[in-house]
């Protein structure tokens, strides 16, 4: 009895894995350097991914929850001080107690999205990080955790080159967009951003290098959180191993004894 429920409550995961897949699109399932209990943001990488975003995504999308001195924290881009206000130099806010317009200094926000149709990108990595795997692999999803990064690369990866026009509109067809068309014209291309290092600029590496700044822009503490975690578990292991050995002490010569 055990097994038969056993084997189809796996049935039910799996087929309610393939229907969200087929629902909401066609996710990769993309290694990233910060992926499981050990892994952490590669710098290099969300460096790239910041030069991709000011030089492509900025102009439609903003990052409003995200303070630009956090570019300068470790376990992110980790630039140094004085690259981050020359950063910081670049946009100009709103003076809260002026009320007028002023460079923007590293205690600002980035600034919110130019377009009223084009979303937020600060939390987008944790708002999508939902289970989006790949076809009919539900116990996948479940053990690999395939969610917001993974469907921004799909996302920046899955424009199939076709077109199509409704009601005046033009929409881009996008094998990882619900409904399989979506507004957004294709923001990557082959060789768009030239990086300092030489790094890989073709379409793939850059949809994952910016797809993992925007993972860090949502999960800032990702990191942190990991360490918190992994020292509480070394501790309850501990705790285990001693509690054990206390009770094994306390209960030794009591053991073996027959009533009279």
């Amino acid at each position: 009895m055990l097994r038969k429920l056993a084997v189809a409550a796996v049935s039910v995961v799996a087929l309610s894995g393939a229907a969200l897949g087929a629902e909401g699109g066609h996710t990769e399932d993309v290694a990233f350097s910060f992926e499981g209990p050990f892994g952490k943001f590669d710098e290099h990488q969300l460096q790239r991914g910041l030069q991709i975003y000011t030089e492509v995504c900025s102009a439609c999308h903003g990052l409003k929850y995200v303070p630009i001195r956090t570019l300068a924290d470790e376990g992110g881009p980790h630039l140094p001080e004085d690259q981050v206000r020359a950063y910081a130099r670049q946009f100009t806010v709103i003076d809260k107690e002026t009320g007028e317009e002023r460079e923007a200094t590293p205690n600002d926000h980035f600034p919110p999205s130019s377009l009223e149709n084009a979303p937020d990108l600060s939390l987008m990595a944790k708002a999508r990080a939902g289970f989006h795997g790949p076809y009919g692999t539900g116990i996948n999803q479940l053990i690999r955790g395939i969610g917001g990064p993974e469907y921004i690369y799909s996302i920046l990866t899955g424009y199939t080159g076709e077109e199509v026009e409704q009601a005046g509109t033009t929409f881009y067809e996008n094998k990882a967009f619900a409904g399989g068309l979506i507004a957004m014209a294709p923001p990557l291309a082959d060789g768009q951003v030239e990086f300092a290092d030489g790094s890989p600029n073709d379409l793939h590496h850059m949809a994952k290098d910016v797809a993992a700044f925007l993972t860090w822009a949502a999960e800032p503490k990702m990191m942190e959180r990991k360490r918190a975690g992994f020292t509480a578990v070394l501790f309850l292991g501990l705790l285990t191993v001693l509690l054990y050995l206390t009770n094994k002490k306390l209960w030794a010569p009591h053991k073996g004894k027959k009533k009279a």
